[in-house]
């Protein structure tokens, strides 16, 4: 089953995704007003069950990203081998992840453009797996993480590189202008660890493969990012951890790639699906 967050004829919706369009499931539960809600009741099984045999409601329709307004979105930065490497400092792995946070502002939905805005050319992607917490948790133990998962979906963490280059120690401004980034296009319900422990993750642009890797390559696997962000902060139902993204991103090529209006940008991972979005300036 997916489930999206979707705008159509004016009005934000949520459902599931259908082969012949999307299932608007919202009006029959204005007790929750977003999917949001609908995890932190547990409820996507019930979404699941109404929508069994549906036929499609709607068959023009925009992708939002699929949980509005998170408390938290925390990234995870350089966490696969190679691109530990790519920053050529000598330095090993570190011995605790690198974590940054991101403004819902930051990201669109499926489909729609990733926008550059005038202040740089430097546009750049970055494809990754992201988990959306169901259950709220504290201190959560490696053992008990993926307990605390409702679902998985996918990002474009999209970066202006020479932004996150602007003082002596901090990403931020460069990693959360306006729609510089996508989510989703949909949330797949987390049921087994096979879903997240090794699948593949790809990114392409105009066809291209430039990010190739298996998130058994992690430098941190997913339940120690959740037992180890848990630790500081609490972890709520909705809550999105971008997970890390895999060595290729434009800037590390020679002369570096940065992405530019037209171009087509796909992230796709096994058992998710994948998430395509053009690019365009403000």
């Amino acid at each position: 089953m997916r489930f999206a967050t979707v705008a159509a004829g004016g009005a934000r919706l949520y459902g599931v995704v259908a082969p012949d369009g999307f299932v608007a499931l919202s009006p029959e539960f204005p007790h929750w007003p977003s999917l949001r809600e609908v995890i932190a009741a547990g409820a996507l099984p019930d979404l699941a069950l109404a929508a069994a045999g549906r036929a499609a409601t709607h068959s023009e329709f925009t992708y939002e990203p699929p949980v509005p307004a998170p408390e938290k979105i925390i990234c995870v930065g350089v966490n696969y081998p190679d691109r530990n490497a790519e920053y050529k400092d000598g330095q090993a792995a570190p011995a605790n992840p690198s974590l940054f946070v991101r403004f819902p502002r930051s990201f669109t939905g499926h489909d729609r453009p990733l926008i550059r805005p005038p202040e740089t050319d430097k546009l750049d992607y970055e494809g990754e797996v992201a988990v959306v917490i169901g259950r709220a948790g504290r201190r959560i133990a490696r053992t008990q993480a993926y307990d605390h998962i409702a679902a998985i979906t996918l990002c474009n963490e999209g970066t202006l590189r020479d932004w996150v280059r602007h003082a002596k120690f901090n990403v931020t401004q460069g990693k959360n202008w306006d729609r510089s980034g996508a989510l989703g296009p949909w949330l797949v319900p987390f049921e087994d660890p096979e879903q997240l422990d090794d699948i593949r993750l790809v990114t392409r642009v105009n066809g291209e493969v430039r990010q190739d890797d298996r998130t058994g390559r992690m430098i941190f696997p997913i339940r120690r990012q959740i037992a180890y962000i848990s630790t500081f902060t609490t972890l709520v139902p909705g809550d999105i951890i971008v997970t890390g993204t895999p060595t290729g991103a434009g800037a590390r090529f020679d002369p570096p790639r940065f992405l530019r209006p037209g171009d087509v940008v796909e992230v796709e991972a096994e058992g998710i699906g994948t998430l395509r979005n053009t690019v365009a300036d403000e």
